[in-house]
């Protein structure tokens, strides 16, 4: 699966009802195993607890420059469980049922051993539209 925005986030970013720069955005390291992308999915409820691996606080030094949004990289402490594929970015609202997906970033590499995982955006940036 390439990397990918959620069909939902574009249509909540273009409605007014996201602002990537004030809202509580936060990254989930996940298991492809045990999740699969899909364009239909549009809370973080539809992403199986299981498939859950390690997940972020809030993304800080977050900028939004010609249609670029990027943070600060993160890490993530004393992560164990199962191995990690994928990134799926997210606005927290305290509830699964109401925290909206955003992007799904594959290509992830990582096998949790205890030890702190470095989420390292690229840098170009997080997504561009």
């Amino acid at each position: 699966m390439a990397s990918a925005l959620y069909p939902s986030f574009k249509q909540l970013l273009l409605g007014g009802d996201i602002d990537l720069a004030s809202d509580d955005i936060r990254a989930i390291i996940v298991d492809t195993a045990d999740y699969t992308y899909g364009a239909g999915h549009d809370f973080l409820d539809d992403v199986p607890a299981g498939a859950r691996v390690s997940v972020s606080s809030a993304l800080g030094s977050k900028t939004i420059t010609n249609g670029v949004f990027d943070a600060a990289d993160v890490t993530l402490n004393a992560v164990t469980g199962d191995s990690v594929e994928a990134i799926v970015v997210y606005k927290h609202t305290g509830s699964d049922a109401t925290a909206s997906l955003i992007a799904y970033i594959d290509g992830v590499s990582v096998t949790p051993n205890g030890g702190a995982v470095q989420i390292q955006w690229d840098a170009s940036g997080i997504f561009a539209l």
